[in-house]
C-alpha cells in the first residue's frame, strides 16, 4: 500500500528534508498495469494530499524521487508550473476537482467543457493516474458514466472510478471487473457511518483483488487500521493537521505508530518548523508502509 501526499512541498520543506532522507521513486500508471499477481504485489502507497500553498524550493529535482503526491486539477489549473516538478516525483494522483469547481461556481456547470479541459491537461502532462468526475450526487450516475467514457476517449486511458454508496454492491463488483484500479469514496463525508464502512472494507478489498484490481481508499488515514485494512493506496491530509491544531507528529519506526505531541500551555508552534517536521515524519511513515504493509 502506498500513501499519496498532496502538495508536500509546502513552505519549501523539501530543501532541508532531502538532505536527511534518501528516497527512490518510480512513476506509476494505470496504462502500464496488468491483471496479474505481480500487479497486486506492491506494498501500500501513501499519497500525501491537501495544501493549496505552493512555494517549491529544492536543491535538486533528483531529491524528489520517492514522494507520492495527490493534487486537485481545480487548483493545478492556476499553478500549472507545478507539473514540471511532478515529472520528477514518484507516483502522482490527479483528482478532477469537479466537486470543488461546482461549489465555487454557485450554479450550472458546462461539464463537457470541464472534461475537455481536464483531458487536455492530462494529455499535456502525460498524467497516468487520475480519478473520474465522481459527481453522482450532482448529476446522477448515468451522466457520470457518460463523462467517464468521454474522458477515456479523449485521453486513451481509463480513469479510476470512485464508488459511492448510491451505486450499490453489484456496481462495485462490475467496476472491479472492468477497471485495473478502483477507489472507494464517501469516507471523509461519512456517506456510511465510519464503523459500518470499516466493517465492509475487507469485502471491498477482497473483491477488488479477486478481480485483479487495485483499490484506493480516498481520504482514509487511520494509522492503527492501515495494517488491518490493506488498501493498495490511500491519500491523506492528516500531516497538515499539526499546524492547525498546534501539534507535531513523531513516527516510531519500531512499531509503526505515529505519536502526536501538543504544544505546552503558553508555547506557540513555529509554523514553518512544524510543517517541515510533520512532513518528514509522514514521509517516514509512508516508507514504513511500503516496506511492511
Amino acid at each position: 500500500m502506498k500513501y499519496h501526499l498532496a502538495a508536500v512541498v509546502i513552505l519549501g520543506v523539501f530543501q532541508p528534508l532531502m538532505r536527511d532522507l534518501s528516497m527512490k521513486y518510480h512513476l506509476a500508471g494505470n496504462d502500464g498495469y496488468h491483471r496479474s499477481k505481480e500487479f497486486l504485489k506492491e506494498a501500500m502507497r501513501i499519497f500525501l494530499a491537501g495544501s493549496e500553498t505552493r512555494q517549491y524550493i529544492v536543491d535538486s529535482l533528483d531529491d524528489l524521487k520517492d514522494v507520492n503526491i495527490l493534487e486537485s486539477y481545480f487548483y493545478l489549473r492556476q499553478f500549472e508550473s507545478y507539473m514540471e516538478i511532478v515529472k520528477h516525483c514518484g507516483s502522482f494522483l490527479l483528482d478532477s476537482g469537479a466537486f470543488t469547481f461546482m461549489q465555487k461556481q454557485h450554479g450550472n456547470v458546462d461539464w463537457d467543457s470541464y472534461i475537455e479541459e481536464f483531458a487536455a491537461f492530462i494529455n499535456k502532462w502525460d498524467v497516468k493516474l487520475f480519478f473520474e468526475l465522481d459527481i453522482d450526487s450532482l448529476v446522477g450516475i448515468k451522466e457520470v458514466e457518460r463523462l467517464r467514457q468521454k474522458l477515456t476517449d479523449l485521453t486513451g486511458k481509463k480513469p479510476i472510478p470512485v464508488w459511492h454508496k448510491s451505486r450499490g454492491k453489484q456496481y462495485f463488483i462490475d467496476m472491479c471487473k472492468e477497471f485495473d484500479y478502483v477507489a472507494i469514496g464517501g469516507i471523509v463525508t461519512q456517506e456510511i457511518p465510519r464503523k459500518k464502512y470499516e466493517s465492509a472494507f475487507p469485502w471491498f478489498i477482497k473483491t477488488a483483488h479477486d478481480n485483479g484490481a487495485k483499490i484506493h481508499g480516498l481520504g482514509y488515514t487511520s494509522v492503527p487500521n492501515l495494517r488491518k485494512y490493506h488498501f493498495d493506496s490511500i491519500d491523506s491530509t492528516t500531516w497538515l493537521s499539526g499546524n492547525m491544531s498546534g501539534k507535531i507528529f513523531k513516527f516510531n519506526p519500531v512499531n509503526g505508530t505515529m505519536a502526536e505531541i501538543f504544544a505546552k500551555e503558553g508555547q506557540k508552534l513555529k509554523s514553518r518548523e512544524a510543517a517541515l517536521n510533520n512532513f518528514v515524519e509522514w514521509v517516514k511513515f509512508s516508507k514504513y508502509c511500503e516496506k511492511n504493509y
